[in-house]
């Protein structure tokens, strides 16, 4: 997959999972207070994104808290990048 599709697809996966407007999953758009995450909606994302881009989320998944940092995440993960959060 192309990086720059990467944005776009886990925007829908966010928005199929938690029922959102794209227009709602902006960059700085915190998972948990702005788009309303639970614990029980985490795991259904995250096996949401390992279907689709095949990467496993670790411990360091727990750090992420904006739409940014997942996309930055998953796109480290996909460059094979072990220290994805913060990157």
């Amino acid at each position: 997959m192309a990086k720059k599709d990467i944005e776009p697809t886990v925007r829908q996966i966010i928005c199929d999972v938690l029922d959102k407007k794209p227009e709602q999953v902006t960059a700085d758009a915190n998972l948990s207070r702005d788009l309303d995450m639970r614990s029980m909606e985490f795991l259904d994302l995250y096996e949401a994104l390992d279907k689709e881009f095949n990467v496993d989320m670790d411990d360091e998944a727990n750090e992420i808290k904006t739409f940014g940092d997942l996309v930055k995440y998953i796109e480290a993960r996909l460059e094979g990048d072990a220290d994805a959060v913060g990157a």
